[in-house]
């Protein structure tokens, strides 16, 4: 069951969503019901969940505050019989009576900032009310769900959203151009309907992509570019620093789509253009193309033949099938084993519509491949799962071949397979077709930095910051890079000075203990390990290190232990890491050896690794690489 459960108006769910997401990133698990449907099931769920939560949260709202707000009311009461209640205001209301025992906690106004009195307050009621210590070390910013086959992959982070803003202040690398720059925030949902905002999401993130196709032009990355969808355009702007900042709205009905869309000059907030279209619902499609394209005629980008053909490479003229594609990519924003595999039957539902839908293809490759690398029950399972997501991606090319999205899912499953240089050829003709997708960016910089090319993958992970500032995996990534370049001392500055100025974008405090082992820093490394779950796998395998370092090898075998019954051969990279820093060459090749034979592409890490040091001398090392057979 969830840590915390948030009680609201399902009107007011956009203005709850950054609460959720800060408590998120403050390692808490938080059961809200937009992922439910309705009928007896959805009652029960909501049941289970209010009666199994550490700390309810209700939100005071205008709305639920009213006489329409009884649900609401309800589970406030329930709550106080629990003695788990902490209220909060959304807006200037009174709470009704007999709610007001517990002084209510302002929220009105506030648009996600963690470091916020008022979020710090909450932060700390729930921390009472949930029996935690008022005192204790704030709880690990969460990751979306990492298992077994995370492990093995070793490759870019998968994070949760982060909730917060502004941009980083250590550190600014590669400013974007003002003059050609643009964050698409999220299209706000005008449906009566709040379930409709996979829609209105979907829309944006279609004029992102085709945006982000056009030569010439900066695009924002969907991460940050959503962090910021509170904000007014002039605040927005400057948080993304970008010059353009296009908005909109959509409203459904069962005869008619209403978008609106407004593009505006980030320095002044005064719009450069702006269309409304009133449509039958099935025109969703050309309305986007239409935006695109005036947004780029807006912004001097030419529109030929060529800017045509990339705005709609990949897509569908099917709009039933475009609506389940986006209900995919709403699905994926949770990142559980039920989300991906919600996420793989509706882009399984699109393409059965629309069998040509290119991007929706090369989507559920990517889905299939993450779902086979953290959720596969065994080696087979895994092994089948990526040679289906190999299979439809290669559908998706040969249907379009010039879909970025097509190529970057050929590079990843070529990646976890451990097959570089494919994987180098294909992130590269996906950052030519779109030069700004900041994930690809970040995923070839691992990639790239791993290999031994510390210099270029830095510069690629700093453009991938200054596409997505908001973004955490970026900032990973960067230090990830360094750590590859032999620059332990410039990742551990670099680290801390984002933990301190920044510290919703520092999720990594067992990264921090590896750099600070290199350095042979012990204490310093320990303190950091205590900010990461204990049962992370980077936590364990320094812990095994530092036994080794400090002259308790004994104890090793019972962490090793922890590890495989957590983790099993998924871990093999990992248990060559230990054995190879506690002088045990013989049990680091036999694990290596399995990481090899089940494929584990934590290996793509074996020629970087500064854990791998103890083995570069011995002949077996150069016989593994040659089997990697990694591109020079």
């Amino acid at each position: 069951m969830s840590d915390v459960f948030v009680s609201y108006k399902a009107e007011d769910k956009r203005r709850v969503r950054p609460l959720v997401e800060a408590l998120e990133v403050d390692g808490y698990s938080v059961w809200w019901d937009e992922q439910i449907g309705g009928g007896a099931a959805w009652r029960q769920a909501i049941e289970t969940e209010l009666n199994a939560a550490k700390c309810v949260i209700v939100a005071w709202s205008k709305r639920s505050v009213g006489s329409n707000g009884t649900f609401v009311q309800d589970e406030a009461a329930r709550a106080q019989q629990r003695h788990v209640y902490v209220p909060v205001t959304i807006d200037k209301v009174n709470v009704p009576l007999g709610f007001g025992e517990m002084q209510a906690l302002s929220l009105t106004g506030w648009k996600g900032d963690r470091s916020d009195p008022r979020y710090q307050a909450v932060l700390a009621a729930v921390r009472r009310v949930g029996g935690e210590s008022v005192g204790a070390t704030p709880r690990r910013t969460q990751q979306t769900q990492l298992s077994r086959r995370a492990v093995v992959g070793g490759g870019a982070v998968a994070t949760a959203a982060i909730a917060g803003g502004g941009a980083w202040m250590f550190f600014r690398p590669g400013t974007l151009d003002a003059s050609d720059s643009i964050a698409v925030l999220p299209f706000a949902n005008l449906s009566r309907d709040p379930g409709q905002a996979y829609f209105s999401d979907g829309i944006a993130e279609e004029l992102r992509s085709a945006l982000a196709r056009l030569a010439g032009l900066t695009v924002v990355g969907r991460t940050s570019s959503e962090l910021v969808r509170n904000d007014d355009a002039a605040t927005a702007a400057r948080k993304l620093n970008v010059a353009n900042i296009l908005t909109g709205s959509v409203r459904q009905s069962p005869s008619t789509i209403r978008i609106a869309a407004q593009l505006i000059d980030g320095s002044n907030g005064v719009e450069s253009w702006s269309q409304s279209y009133d449509r039958s619902p099935g025109d969703s499609i050309l309305i986007q193309t239409d935006i695109a394209e005036s947004v780029a005629r807006a912004l001097s980008i030419t529109i030929g033949a060529a800017a045509r053909r990339a705005i709609s490479v990949g897509g569908t003229q099917n709009p039933a099938a475009q609506k389940l594609f986006f209900q995919a990519l709403e699905a994926t924003r949770r990142g559980d084993k039920q989300a991906l595999q919600q996420a793989i039957l509706f882009a399984d539902a699109a393409i059965r519509l629309d069998p040509k839908y290119a991007d929706a293809l090369a989507h559920k490759a990517l889905f299939t491949n993450g779902y086979a690398s953290t959720f596969a029950s065994d080696v087979p399972e895994l092994f089948r799962m990526r040679a289906e997501a190999m299979k439809t991606a290669k559908v998706a090319l040969r249907l379009a071949p010039d879909l970025a999205s097509g190529h970057r899912a050929l590079a990843e499953i070529h990646r976890v397979l451990l097959e570089l240089g494919p994987a180098i050829r294909e992130y590269r003709r996906a950052l030519e077709l779109a030069p700004g997708d900041s994930g690809t960016l970040g995923d070839y910089a691992f990639v790239v930095g791993a290999l031994g090319n510390g210099g270029e993958a830095v510069r690629l992970s700093d453009q991938a910051i200054s596409l997505d500032p908001l973004n955490v995996n970026s900032y990973f990534t960067r230090f990830f890079v360094l750590m590859t370049a032999g620059r332990s001392e410039e990742a551990v500055k670099f680290s801390q000075e984002i933990e301190r100025s920044k510290p919703h974008l520092f999720n990594w405090p067992e990264g921090v203990a590896y750099a600070l082992i290199v350095q042979n820093k012990i204490a310093e490394a320990e303190s950091y390990q205590e900010k990461a779950p204990p049962d992370h796998y980077n936590r364990l395998v320094n812990a095994s290190v530092i036994l080794a370092r400090t002259g308790r090898s004994d104890d090793i075998s019972a962490v090793v232990g922890r590890m495989r019954k957590l983790y099993g051969d998924a871990a093999s990279f990992q248990y060559g890491q230990i054995y190879a820093q506690s002088g045990d060459k013989d049990r680091a090749f036999v694990a290596l050896d399995r990481a090899l034979e089940i494929r584990d592409s934590g290996l793509v890490r074996v020629k970087t690794d500064p854990y791998m040091e103890p083995l570069r001398s011995d002949p077996r090392y150069q016989i593994l690489l040659k089997k990697l057979n990694f591109p020079a």
